[in-house]
């Protein structure tokens, strides 16, 4: 019984566990959501009631039950007492017959104790004497019979009463065995309406969890929808007769033929070095030196951005470079790419963008995810690596978190 009411109660943690991480929704499903939940507030109020009602039943049944062990013990030792009480009679007798045998014996008589007493006496005097010996002897047995009536009689009343009580105890046993019963299954049914009740609460906070979702990611994607249709139409103004161009960014190619990707970023704010180094601002991102496009989306990024590209020249030939989040690519997988390609345009989202090195694959992770260096905020020798080589061609370097980084770089890796 105790384990059916705690799992009533194990049950309503669990639902109001899920229940507190749900936020209010507007709507029929917040309407359906407040319905459950005053149900099932309703249904552990009763089994809680249910609960203490069927454990008080199991201390009366408990308690009957040692009440009627105590009876059937006392009506048990009652039988044994009338039966020593039955023994003691008829060695009692067995005693008196013995006495009366040999006080005729030694009368006197010669003849046959059997003979004198079942063949008849001729002599009177001998008559007499053994009739006023068996008054004697008869007048002894009554007296011990009475005695032993009157134990029996004692006796036989006590274990009418205990087992008039073992009755009525038995009786309270199944009565209580019943109403036991009925509470548990009655806690039973309120614990699968309980179930059902959660259930369906569950489903409606599913839903509006679902709705929240989808209308926030509506949201988010007319939020990119309007700035990207911002940025393409400041290309075209950029672009247009009536506008004047800008001028052709220099630079001079640094030893290897790698260049600044950041030189035409307007605003650039250097920020903290994780798994690559992070940057504020807006503007165009090139390609560092010659390369290849590996990949350039992956939902797992914020923004849904990751460029990389595999370097095919200078002392990091061979290595994978990315530049990912609130970036607009301007590339597509297996092009080509020079240090005067556009990658994409960086826009001034929430985000920023981090740049840094790519896993050997390209698709969506690092090299400091790959050798176990990255722990959520923390700067990595990989994105250390990347800041002092973004530094040797003339941007400025990302913010240490740090120092020294975490982890070390494999054999032979480049350094700046």
């Amino acid at each position: 019984m105790k384990r059916s009411v705690g799992m009533a109660f194990v049950t309503s943690a669990i639902v109001v566990s899920a229940m507190a991480v749900v936020v209010a929704v507007p709507g029929t499903a917040a309407a359906g959501i407040n319905s459950d939940r005053a149900q099932m507030t309703q249904i552990e109020q009763r089994i809680a009631a249910q609960g203490a009602q069927a454990q008080a039943l199991v201390v009366r049944y408990d308690q009957a039950i040692e009440r009627d062990d105590a009876i059937k013990a006392e009506i048990a030792r009652d039988q044994a007492r009338l039966a020593a009480d039955r023994r003691s009679e008829n060695q009692a007798m067995l005693k008196l017959r013995r006495a009366a045998i040999d006080a005729y014996t030694t009368g006197g008589w010669a003849s046959s104790p059997t003979l004198d007493m079942f063949a008849g006496l001729a002599n009177a005097t001998q008559a007499m004497e053994q009739s006023e010996y068996l008054h004697v002897a008869d007048g002894n047995l009554n007296t011990a019979l009475a005695s032993w009536k009157v134990d029996q009689s004692r006796t036989s009343q006590a274990q009418a009463v205990l087992v008039s009580e073992h009755a009525q105890a038995a009786a309270t046993v199944r009565q209580l065995a019943q109403a036991r019963g009925v509470a548990e299954a009655a806690i039973a049914s309120d614990e699968t309406l309980l179930g059902q009740v959660s259930g369906n609460l569950q489903s409606l906070v599913a839903a509006a969890n679902q709705k929240r979702r989808l209308a926030a990611q509506r949201a988010a994607e007319q939020a990119l929808a309007a700035k990207r249709a911002a940025a393409q139409q400041a290309a075209q103004s950029a672009v247009s007769p009536s506008a004047p161009l800008p001028p052709p960014v220099q630079f001079q190619p640094a030893p290897g033929g790698y260049v600044n990707p950041l030189r035409a970023i307007g605003g650039l704010m250097p920020e903290r070095v994780d798994q690559g180094v992070d940057y504020g601002g807006f503007g165009p991102i090139y390609a560092i030196g010659d390369g290849v496009v590996l990949n350039t989306v992956n939902a797992g990024w914020p923004g849904g951005t990751f460029i990389t590209y595999r370097l095919t020249n200078g002392p990091a030939a061979g290595l994978v470079v990315y530049a990912a989040e609130d970036i607009y690519p301007s590339v597509s997988v297996g092009q080509a790419v020079t240090a005067g390609t556009v990658l994409g345009q960086m826009y001034d989202g929430p985000d920023g963008i981090e740049t840094g090195w790519a896993g050997r694959s390209g698709q969506g992770y690092t090299m400091a995810h790959d050798y176990g260096q990255f722990y959520g905020a923390n700067s990595t020798a990989f994105g250390y690596n990347f800041s002092q080589l973004l530094q040797s061609l003339g941007a400025p370097g990302g913010v240490l978190q740090n120092n020294p980084p975490t982890g070390t770089l494999p054999p032979g890796w480049p350094q700046w």
